[in-house]
Parts: C-alpha cells; structure tokens; sequence
C-alpha cells in the first residue's frame, strides 16, 4: 500500500497566489485544503514580496507537504506585468526549496491536459474536473484557488518538466524561525 503524499499546488502571482493541497496514496486524490494570498497593494514591491514569503512559510509550516508543484509562467506583452510576477514566482520557487521541499514545475498546457485531457481547457472545465476528482473541495470564488488545485492534482500524476530542488534540504533547519537567523 502506498504511503499517503501530500503535494501543495501553487499558481504564482503577486496580486494573488493560489494555493492548494491535496494528498495522494498511488492513484487515489484526497482534497485537505485551499486559499490564496493576497499581499496588500498598498505594500511596495518588497514588502509585497515579503508578506507572500511569511505567508507561504505559515502555510508550509502548517501543511508539512512532501512536495510543490508550480505552474510555469507565461511571458505576457507587459514587460512590467511579466517582471513583477516573476518577482513572486522566485519567493514561492525559493520558499519551499529552503524548506527541503522538491519543487516540480509544469507549463499551463500540460496541468490543463492532465487534469482535463485537453491541453487547451477552458477554467470551466478546469473546474469542473476538480469537483470530479476531489468531490470534497468546495466551489471556489477565485480561479486562482482552483488553478492551484489542478497544479497539484498534475503533481501528483505527471513526470516534472523540470525540478529546481532535490529531495535532499537545502537547508538543514525547517521551521520559519531558524531559516530567519540564515537570513
């Protein structure tokens, strides 16, 4: 019998970070939970980035997930737009790596088709894949919540495209407060 895995989904942005966490045991899917962060736009770029880091380090610490899976950025035509949301993408890449977290990375198309079976689904359908495959997840106001959710349904069912942490730690302390006194 496999043992249970628990995978944290994550849609990067800084205006909102999706999250979702579910838990695996072989083929089985088990929704455990699922939010979004949303750092205050009042914040400066630092400070935004700061409040997605504590937060995510809250959520890791909480949810002890044995891995992340991340959806891949699409490069949009706003240089700003694109520079800015790769800004967050690297705090929510580095935060569970420095936890000892394997991050696995996929591009849009193949969390659709993994989900859906089609490469090009709409958020509709997205959705309504994730009400078939964990039937105890809720509705969800916000898409990113739902993205989220179906970034780590495809971690947990598809070959990573890249992995940026190993299964070893980066760093050997885990909890916020001693990865605090590294920085």
């Amino acid at each position: 019998m496999p043992i249970p895995e628990r995978i944290i989904g994550l849609d990067p942005g800084l205006g909102t970070t999706g999250w979702g966490l579910i838990e695996t045991d072989g083929h089985r899917l088990r929704y455990l939970d699922a939010g979004y962060i949303a750092p205050p736009k009042t914040l400066g770029l630092p400070e935004r980035l700061a409040f997605l880091h504590k937060a995510l380090c809250d959520l890791l610490e909480t949810h002890r997930p044995h891995r992340a899976a991340v959806e891949m950025v699409f490069i949009n035509v706003n240089a700003k737009s694109s520079l800015t949301l790769c800004h967050a993408r690297g705090v929510i890449l580095m935060t569970p790596a420095a936890f000892g977290i394997p991050v696995l990375e996929y591009p849009a198309n193949t969390i659709k088709k993994c989900v859906v079976g089609v490469g090009h689904a709409d958020k509709v359908q997205v959705q309504a894949m994730i009400r078939h495959l964990l039937p105890t997840a809720p509705l969800f106001d916000k898409h990113d919540t739902a993205d989220a959710l179906a970034v780590a349904i495809c971690g947990s069912l598809a070959p990573p495209q890249e992995s940026v942490a190993k299964k070893q730690q980066v760093f050997k302390k885990s909890s916020l407060k001693e990865q605090e006194t590294l920085f």
